[in-house]
Order: structure tokens, then C-alpha cells, then sequence
């Protein structure tokens, strides 16, 4: 059984249900952080330092933080190939794409954009730095989209834990207000992670109570 520390509106907690559901692994999660608070006691901070969800344990194993990692593991403990190939050099590949998503796009997007759109009451927001952030983003979302021009997924025609890097940020990129480029492979792309059961349950979250009041 997996434990899993982390309030299901965080992001990174997200990515790392998705995972989860699509490895068809048992857990629990217990809500930690922002409204739940928690991060902040002794026992949390024993866990992880920084004070951050998610925090998983295996089994009553020692516990993990940093989502990369996490995911990393549970591929390599629960996955198998296409998803998480036995073949370092395959799995280097799908691991490439995996990092390039998580230092990449989620900072040029979740601080920069979601955050003021979403966390940040409209009056206190600078539409000009927003804007900025928005076609910042597109440059790495048109690396995508040539990507998936070619295949149906991030690293070729199956999906694996790159998509789980990529994938979960879309949910919220084509959800909030937004302008948004033209990226036609794009756009099918999360269709088509829409379509999948676990993205549906752990992903398409309601964010409302990381409204700015």
C-alpha cells in the first residue's frame, strides 16, 4: 500500500496520483498543505525538509519527496515497458523528456501564469508579465507540438512517464482564461489524455479553493 502526503488540488500531487492510477497501485492520501496545513509540524518536516507535497512511503518504507524522483521510482518498482522500459537507453530517452517537461515547462508555467491568474485576485495582477509569461510558454509548447506532429505521445506512439511530466499541466493551461496559439497536435494530444480514466480522476481537479478571495 502506498501513503501519499499531499492535498489533491497541488499540481505536483497530480502528477504523482496519475501515476499512480495508471500503474493501478492501492494508496491513501492524506490532504497535507495550503488550506490542510500540516507541512509545517515536526513530524512533516521529518519526512521532507522543504516542507512540500508530495511526500510518498512504499509499504511502510522510508519516505520520498521531490516529484520527479517519486515517479521515477514508481516506474521503475511498478512499470514496465512501454511506459518505463528495462533498456537504459530507451529509458534515458523517455527520462529526457520527463526532465525537459518538469524544469522547462512547469516553471514557465505554473508561477508565471497560473498563479496570477488563479491565485491572485484580478486587480493585483500585471497583464503585461502575464502575457510575457504566455509566449514564453508557447516556445516550449511549439517544441511539443512538433514533437507530436509525429506520434501520438511525447516520446513516440505509447505513452509513458513522460506524459505524466508533460500532460498533467494541460488540464489547467487549457482550462483557465487565456490566450492560447495554435497548436493543433497539441490540443489532440490532451484530448487524448482526457480519455484516459486516471488522468480524468486524479488531474481534471476542481482548483476553486486556490481562488484568490
Amino acid at each position: 500500500m502506498l501513503t501519499v502526503w499531499g492535498r489533491k488540488t497541488s499540481s505536483n500531487v497530480q502528477a504523482l496520483m496519475w501515476c499512480i492510477g495508471e500503474l493501478h497501485l492501492p494508496f491513501q492520501r492524506i490532504d497535507i498543505g495550503h488550506k490542510y496545513g500540516g507541512n509545517d509540524t515536526p513530524e512533516f518536516l521529518a519526512m521532507n525538509p522543504n516542507g512540500l507535497v508530495p511526500v510518498l512511503s512504499d509499504n511502510g518504507g522510508a519516505p520520498m519527496f521531490e516529484t520527479g524522483a517519486i515517479l521515477r521510482y514508481l516506474a521503475s518498482q511498478y512499470g514496465d515497458a512501454p511506459f518505463w522500459p528495462k533498456d537504459n537507453a530507451q529509458r534515458a530517452t523517455i527520462d529526457v523528456w520527463a526532465e525537459w517537461a518538469k524544469i522547462n515547462v512547469s516553471p514557465a508555467f505554473t508561477r508565471p501564469i497560473f498563479w496570477p491568474m488563479v491565485r491572485t485576485a484580478e486587480k493585483d495582477r500585471d497583464p503585461q508579465a502575464i502575457d510575457a509569461a504566455i509566449a514564453q510558454l508557447t516556445k516550449l509548447l511549439q517544441i511539443a507540438e512538433a514533437r507530436l506532429q509525429q506520434h501520438d505521445y511525447l516520446v513516440g506512439d505509447q505513452f509513458t512517464l513522460a506524459d505524466i511530466q508533460f500532460g498533467y499541466l494541460l488540464f489547467r493551461y487549457y482550462d483557465i482564461p487565456i490566450a492560447r496559439a495554435d497548436l493543433p497536435a497539441l490540443q489532440k494530444y490532451y484530448q487524448r489524455l482526457t480519455e484516459r480514466p486516471a488522468y480524468r480522476e486524479h488531474v481534471m481537479v476542481s482548483y476553486d479553493e486556490l481562488r484568490a478571495v
